[in-house]
């Protein structure tokens, strides 16, 4: 998780939300992902997607069994069904989303019963620091732009 952070920040430096990802198949990091929506001009450039594409790349196989994947904030519905449909074993993520989570927050996309796959999940790990570096960062946007700042609601540590 702390390289999926480094990869967040990184996503930040580049004026995207800070959301990092990476997938490892045992001891090997495959697949490696940051946000770039903005930058490339595609809504599906989500940090998860980013990383599914990589590993899949690395694999020369679009089915990503045995892997984890690593992700500062929890999945929204698009990166949590590409999860489903990329056969990733295992969801490990930061952060919770209270806005937009799929993997059990607002809805949980993984559990399904007519999915044919369901990815183990874990939420949890680091969470304070991707809370953290999230809400800096909108903080930051919100001071440019010349919004009044108003508190944002906090994002799941538990």
């Amino acid at each position: 998780m702390i390289e999926a952070l480094q990869l967040a920040r990184h996503a930040e430096t580049l004026g995207e939300v800070p959301v990092g990802a990476l997938i490892v198949k045992g001891d090997q990091v495959i697949g490696r992902g940051f946000n770039q929506p903005i930058r490339n001009s595609d809504p599906t450039a989500h940090a998860e997607i980013m990383a599914m594409r990589d590993a899949a790349r690395f694999l020369g196989n679009y089915r990503l069994v045995d892997t984890t994947l690593y992700v500062t904030l929890e999945p929204c519905v698009m990166c949590a069904g590409a999860m489903v449909h990329g056969r990733i074993a295992r969801l490990v993520f930061g952060a919770s989303d209270p806005r937009a989570g799929a993997a059990g927050t607002v809805l949980n996309v993984l559990a399904i019963p007519a999915f044919n796959h369901h990815p183990e999940v874990s939420g949890g790990l680091l969470a304070q620091a991707s809370a953290n570096l999230l809400r800096a960062f909108f903080e930051k946007l919100r001071c440019r732009s010349g919004e009044v700042l108003i508190p944002l609601p906090p994002l799941d540590s538990d």
